[in-house]
């Protein structure tokens, strides 16, 4: 009997590819644009069908079929790599990446691996899916920082396989904050005169007066820790007066050491020195221990902060060395110091220079920011003092304005 005259249960006819199982479950069998044989299947074989008993509500039959005749058309094909697969397939295009980066992509990796969703086949995932794993990983301890990096590298790998032909929409395609909370503590400056009380404090400890140029130094440039770190004594321009930031420096898991670009080529700059900042550089340059053998790093030798063991000193150091400043000195002051550790001091600094009423293009190249929102965003840490002292700055400049033009 040909397909055209096979008919269901209930004597409709049932077209190429449909059949009904005895059970009373439709199927329909096609072959996709690769040469697979596919099979698809429904208890209902239209929407006006009702649901059998015990059953659960799944998408008609009938619905299937237009669905991957759709498909068919606009040349895509439904896929049989799972998200893991996918991932991988995304990462191997991802050439050139820095240290840090391949440590986030194995994160990614290493997750999805433990979770269900990475074995899923791709095409099976929707919208909601993608929005049920994400506040999954959230319920389950997850910070919003690693879900936005596991969101950051799952999104441009579906948007792939849209492009690639293998998936109509990409399920990723939502803003993060709509779908979980970010529960991130928001990067505070530390005030001007708390800043203050921390360093003469560190100047005068003995034991923490060792650090004091180096603390100087990162509330007073801007600098990332991992460029602070791989500054030698050839990028120190005193001639010229200023720092050439070209490199950064990082140490791996393993416990090696990297020397690899800035962050972005925006990080590529000169900084000038302030006055105070050129003398704190010459006494650290006065206080470097003298060896025979300087540790060398990817060609990089020089370097201006050396350990015990006269390696280049890491962000892990200066983050050690900072909060334990900061606890002895909450230990024997009422008025308690904030969390600080160097990356707050940069963003102290940069909320500083906006302060100054800096043009934020100038500030973008101080910070070596690549996108100058993440510049002003640091204006949203302005508050009603900040905002009444700068229009009392401008009407004063107004009204001496008014003076020159008419006095």
């Amino acid at each position: 009997m040909s397909d055209q005259k096979r008919r269901d249960k209930k004597g409709r006819l049932l077209q190429k590819g449909e059949s009904q199982e005895k059970n009373g479950r439709y199927k329909y069998r096609y072959t996709d644009t690769y040469g697979k044989r596919k099979t698809v299947y429904s208890w209902r074989l239209t929407q006006a069908d009702p649901i059998p008993p015990n059953t659960k509500k799944d998408t008609p039959l009938r619905e299937l079929e237009k669905e991957i005749q759709s498909m068919s058309l606009q040349g895509v094909s439904s896929s049989d790599l799972t998200v893991i697969e996918l991932v991988d397939r995304y990462l191997y295009t991802k050439t050139g990446v820095k240290p840090n980066t391949k440590v986030d992509y194995n994160f990614v990796r290493n997750i999805l691996k433990k979770e269900s969703f990475g074995s899923k086949k791709i095409d099976k995932i929707k919208i909601s899916d993608a929005k049920i794993f994400l506040i999954k990983l959230q319920n389950n301890g997850k910070g919003y920082s690693s879900i936005h990096s596991i969101r950051g590298v799952l999104r441009p790998a579906f948007q792939m396989a849209v492009e690639d032909d293998l998936l109509i929409k990409n399920p990723f395609e939502f803003k993060l904050g709509t779908v979980i909370v970010n529960d991130s503590v928001e990067r505070q400056p530390v005030p001007p005169e708390l800043e203050k009380k921390f360093l003469e404090f560190v100047k005068n400890d003995s034991h923490y007066q060792k650090y004091y140029d180096a603390f100087f130094i990162l509330f007073k440039t801007g600098l990332r820790i991992s460029e602070f770190c791989g500054l030698a004594l050839k990028d120190i321009d005193f001639e010229n007066n200023y720092i050439n930031v070209d490199h950064q420096l990082q140490r791996m898991r393993d416990m090696s050491y990297v020397v690899d670009s800035t962050k972005t080529t925006s990080g590529t700059r000169k900084l000038p020195m302030s006055e105070e900042v050129r003398e704190a550089f010459r006494r650290i340059i006065k206080s470097r221990p003298k060896i025979k053998v300087e540790p060398m790093v990817d060609g990089y030798a020089g370097f201006l902060f050396l350990d015990k063991n006269y390696k280049p000193m890491v962000a892990l150091h200066w983050e050690k060395y900072m909060k334990r400043a900061v606890d002895k000195y909450n230990a024997t002051h009422q008025i308690q110091l904030p969390h600080i550790t160097p990356h707050v001091c940069r963003h102290t600094y940069c909320s500083n220079m906006a302060m100054t009423g800096i043009n934020p293009k100038a500030l973008q190249y101080l910070m070596g920011h690549a996108d100058i929102g993440v510049t002003m965003n640091t204006y949203t840490h302005v508050g009603y003092e900040d905002a009444k002292s700068e229009l009392e700055r401008l009407s004063k400049d107004s009204k001496t304005t008014q003076v020159v033009k008419f006095g």
